[in-house]
């Protein structure tokens, strides 16, 4: 189904984060000649993108916007041979699993390039994936795996919340001169939030204060931070105030707004999709810890999905995922402290 031409019904004040995608994309390719969109079936001939979110853009671009084969690979590879040609591509895998098929051309290219040149050479690449549970997807389509790229020096990694920071965001890293990893959720496609004004943009590496607080800090991005803010409207009625930040950007992620948020309320909880061992939650906690262990009135709780594949039969897909009644029940036992 297409993003843009969806039988959801959208307010003229609003937009989806498909849609947020699309305005991005469509900004940027008029703004800016070297600006390249590829990847398989991104052209209107192949249906503009699985979800549509490419739709209009190689009939108006023409041969700026190409479907390629399927081959994430050669995806990759090319975006990285045409940044450093001087172009600024963004480059679709169409699902965040297929991306571990280009791994050596983003680690080993992409990412190291600049270094290896002693700063002489960029990389302005994007690549945009999508993925997330919850869907029914399996295995093989649901997994966030924005914790191997955070570990890779050169990168940057962006998970977007809404279609405001999606638009914002993509356009940051359309015309930042490394490379970056924008991961899209695949089940907030269709998530209204308030539309843009054209332009619009939000610097990467800053966080957002979704909602402030005073009891409890809670550190998130992407998807769970929808959840997040529907258990601290509930906790409110009870007198507990959760101040919920939304990273946005996982690398490099805002450590300064963090430390000063977990100053005030001297408690934290930290919440993302991907699977808690090893995950972007382990590396904000020992940082909270590290910075602020004395003034912590208790060790920092994590919650995340289960370790273990994103199982398929939904009952298991959703025992997999973080939940409500686990960000509540986090929130709750910091105040034990």
């Amino acid at each position: 189904m297409s993003a843009a031409g969806s039988s959801r019904k959208v307010a003229p004040d609003e937009i989806t984060c498909g849609q947020a995608t699309q305005m991005a994309l469509d900004e940027a390719l008029a703004a800016d000649e070297r600006v390249l969109v590829f990847g398989e079936d991104v052209a209107d001939p192949e249906g503009g993108g699985i979800v549509g979110m490419t739709t209009g853009l190689s009939s108006k671009y023409g041969a700026r916007v190409r479907s390629t084969p399927i081959s994430e690979q050669a995806i990759a590879g090319l975006a990285v041979g045409a940044a450093i040609a001087g172009m600024r591509p963004v480059a679709e895998i169409m699902l965040m699993n297929f991306i571990t098929l280009a791994m050596d051309q983003i680690v080993n290219h992409a990412a190291k390039t600049r270094f290896m040149s002693g700063g002489k050479t960029s990389v302005p690449l994007t690549i945009r994936t999508m993925s997330g549970a919850g869907l029914g997807s399996g295995g093989q389509h649901s997994d966030m795996y924005e914790a191997w790229f955070a570990h890779v020096p050169g990168l940057k990694v962006v998970v977007p919340s809404n279609p405001r920071d999606q638009k914002g965001l993509l356009t940051s890293c359309i015309f930042d001169d490394d490379p970056c990893i924008f991961i899209e959720t695949t089940a907030l496609t269709w998530q209204k939030g308030p539309r843009p004004e054209p332009g619009h943009v939000v610097p990467l590496g800053e966080a957002a204060v979704a909602r402030p607080g005073s009891d409890v800090t809670l550190v998130g991005y992407g998807r769970p931070i929808l959840d997040a803010l529907v258990v601290a409207e509930k906790l409110a009625a009870e007198g507990i105030s959760l101040e919920v930040i939304d990273l946005r950007t996982v690398m490099p992620w805002d450590e300064q707004t963090v430390f000063e948020s977990v100053a005030r309320t001297r408690r934290a909880v930290t919440l993302h999709e991907a699977v808690k061992q090893f995950g972007p939650g382990a590396e904000i906690s020992s940082r909270i810890h590290e910075e602020l262990f004395s003034q912590l009135k208790g060790p920092v709780i994590r919650v995340a999905s289960k370790n273990s594949v994103v199982p398929f039969t939904p009952v298991l897909e959703q025992a997999f995922m973080w939940s409500q009644a686990e960000i509540e029940a986090a929130v709750r036992k910091t105040l034990t402290y």
